[in-house]
């Protein structure tokens, strides 16, 4: 099993309710700023704005947070804010990335690396596991949203790259590039998307331990909880049976 991404899944199940909630909006909401500001602010004409809305939408974000957002943009008072891409490696030798929107480069790279030193790993040099993974766009429906052959179809037709189906839905994968566009053509077809997110996708992934696992775990929960680091990824594996007690109530 894909361990982040099912650590990822189980954490939402869990549910890190209200405050977690919060603190995932006020991220997005720091995306869509950012996003208006450096092009237009109609997502028509700004394809990342037009992908930081429909990531927001996906996760349920309220469309007023959505319209603050853009006019905190046209305001001008905005902060300046960086997009700031940390690799490192985890315990076990797992790859991680983190990526972070930032108006203070100096405490935000402090804090990574506080977090990796804290929890058994180290920071490297951008661009030292980069090359571990595949920037990529993700598009999941519901199952509600067609048959398999339906979703593939639709899939290949806005041209994404593949689809794949099974009971928890449909997961449509496209170029980074594409992906606002994608989602915007698939959606008209197949009904409001789950979720639309950029991610980095491992290319191989390292099976660890228990002990590692735990370790693993504990670094990508600090790094996410942090109010600059966006979104985290990691390259390893775990067994259904230490997850479900790692991840035990």
């Amino acid at each position: 099993m894909a361990g982040h991404s099912a650590f990822k899944n189980i954490m939402h199940k869990k549910g890190r309710k209200d405050a977690a909630r919060a603190k995932m909006f006020a991220k997005f909401a720091r995306e869509i700023t950012v996003a208006a500001k450096s092009g237009m602010p109609d997502p028509a004409m700004n394809p990342r704005l037009r992908l930081a809305i429909q990531t927001a939408r996906a996760e349920n974000m309220p469309k007023d947070n959505i319209e603050r957002a853009i006019k905190k943009a046209q305001g001008g008072d905005s902060e300046a804010y960086e997009t700031i891409r940390y690799e490192g490696y985890a315990p076990g030798g797992v790859a991680v990335i983190a990526e972070a929107l930032t108006d203070n480069r100096n405490r935000t790279g402090g804090a990574v690396r506080a977090v990796f030193t804290k929890h058994g790993g180290n920071l490297a040099a951008t661009g030292a596991v980069a090359h571990m993974f595949q920037h990529v766009g993700e598009i999941r429906f519901k199952t509600a949203a067609g048959s398999p052959d339906s979703v593939l179809e639709a899939a290949i037709d806005a041209g994404a790259d593949d689809a794949v189906s099974d009971a928890s839905g449909h997961l449509v994968t496209c170029s980074f590039d594409s992906l606002g566009t994608i989602a915007a053509a698939l959606e008209e077809k197949l009904g409001e998307p789950e979720s639309v997110k950029a991610v980095w996708k491992p290319n191989l992934s390292t099976e660890v331990d228990e002990d590692n696992a735990e370790s693993i775990m504990k670094l990508i929960a600090a790094l996410e909880d942090d109010d600059d680091v966006q979104n985290v990824f990691a390259n390893f594996e775990v067994s259904e049976e230490v997850l479900k007690k790692l991840t035990a109530a």
